[in-house]
């Protein structure tokens, strides 16, 4: 009785032992799905071996981060990757160590989002040093300096001139606004030179005010900031606001709702739910804001990751187009405009190819369940 079960358990070993022969060392493939061919895939990722990803992003406590994060982690994950993100919200110290944590444990790529100071281009260097992969997205400039690495930032430019000419055509040219800004991150540096050239090109245009500031409650600082504004200027004296990042923007049009300032219009940069639920609002003064999805962002830094992993040519730069939101449009709408849904409001919207190679769409076939 004996040696026939153990003559039964020695059967069932070699057949499990040509089963894995048989594998070839391809990724296994999930349920019942038909199997994919890998003949084209990157050695690196048709033999199983994946990738283990770091996002870190400096700023947080917006929808942008979440959608950012998000998407970048979605991504990842389709391609069979494990991917860990990790947001410092604003706190610089804490980004700074997670870097260097995480330059101590066994990840292969790196996408580092909004850091914005000089011991960020030392960290990055430092990572590439030791064999990492990474991408950056809206960092400090003088990260091109550091070989391999590919800096992303939406088209920063062409978000604040879309937002800009468009309040310069409701106004003519002559309106008094409030500039809620502030310096020291690369994207509000260039979204601020195209503000100066707007505002040296229509001597009609004066600036009354100026402030903002990052922090986790970025919103409610600017409620209250621009609250105390609203009582220094009387009716008529203010007829917008440029908000250049859209916590700036939602808050100041949470003030002017309190306040019955209603006449005071809001153009704005960037956008998530939350945004889009308060552009829609009744009675809302935020009229336009443009922006760039963030989750795409997210997943397109993502790609481009991949294809340094893979071996493959990436560009030491890349912007990602940018699109102008307005009230107007998703008033018509008969259903509430969310981050999901917009794309069936604005052409083109969430929807990109950029670095999306054949072999992501194999891989992506093969761990999507």
């Amino acid at each position: 009785m004996k040696n026939w079960i153990k003559g039964l358990f020695l059967t069932a070993l070699a057949f499990s032992l040509i089963l894995t022969g048989c594998s070839n060392n391809q990724p296994t493939n999930q349920g019942s799905k038909e199997p994919v061919s890998f003949d084209n895939v990157p050695e690196r990722f048709s033999n199983g071996e994946g990738a283990k990803i770091k996002v870190i992003r400096k700023i947080g406590g917006d929808d942008h981060t979440t959608q950012f994060l998000a998407g970048a982690k979605e991504e990842g994950e389709a391609l069979g990757f494990e991917v860990d993100v990790f947001t410092a919200n604003g706190d610089t110290a804490k980004f700074h160590d997670a870097i260097e944590q995480a330059l101590n444990q066994d990840f292969d790529g790196f996408i580092i989002s909004h850091g914005d100071d000089a011991a960020t281009v030392d960290a990055v260097k430092k990572l590439t040093e030791n064999g990492k992969s990474v991408v950056t997205f809206d960092s400090n400039p003088d990260i091109a300096t550091v070989s391999g690495v590919t800096l992303t930032s939406q088209d920063d430019e062409a978000l604040a001139q879309l937002a800009l000419d468009q309040l310069v055509a409701d106004y003519n040219g002559e309106a008094n606004i409030v500039y809620l800004w502030v310096d020291g991150f690369p994207p509000m540096v260039r979204r601020n030179a195209v503000y100066q050239e707007v505002l040296k090109e229509n001597s009609g245009l004066n600036e009354l005010e100026r402030f903002g500031v990052a922090s986790s409650d970025t919103s409610v600082q600017t409620q209250n900031a621009v609250a105390a504004m609203l009582n220094k200027h009387g009716k008529g004296e203010i007829d917008a606001i440029f908000a250049t990042w859209d916590a700036f923007a939602i808050g100041a049009a949470r003030a002017i709702k309190e306040a019955g300032r209603d006449e005071i219009k809001i153009y704005g940069i960037d956008v998530s739910n939350a945004d889009l639920q308060e552009i829609q609002s009744e009675g809302s003064s935020w009229e336009y804001t443009a922006a760039v999805d963030p989750k795409l962002i997210g997943a397109v830094n993502m790609r481009i990751l991949a294809k340094k992993l893979a071996g493959e040519e990436t560009p030491d730069t890349y912007d990602l187009e940018a699109s102008l939101i307005s009230q107007e449009v998703l008033q018509t709408v008969n259903e509430p405009v969310n981050m999901v849904n917009l794309v069936d409001v604005i052409d083109g919207w969430g929807v990109s190819t950029a670095f999306e190679e054949e072999w992501m769409k194999v891989l992506k076939a093969h761990y999507t369940k």
